[in-house]
């Protein structure tokens, strides 16, 4: 499977890593190779996740209503 990752180098040395593709999934390594690696190792686990989500869908979250009576 082929994913497009972003690789951005942090101020302080080493890089940040994101799956776009995979909201949350990110990682982190000393060197580019490393953080490369790292997401490699974590792409997996989303994967499996959203396919278990697909198999199990959230329930419909209903919006927070609640009744208030008034003098009008």
């Amino acid at each position: 499977m082929k994913v497009l990752v972003k690789l951005v180098p942090e101020e302080r040395g080493g890089f940040s890593i994101f799956a776009p593709e995979f909201p949350g999934c990110m990682s982190q390594g000393e060197t580019e190779e490393e953080a490369i690696q790292n997401i490699k190792e974590v792409i997996p686990v989303f994967v499996e996740l959203r396919n278990k989500r697909q198999e199990n869908p959230p329930h419909k979250l209903v919006p927070y209503t609640r009744e208030i009576e008034i003098e009008a």
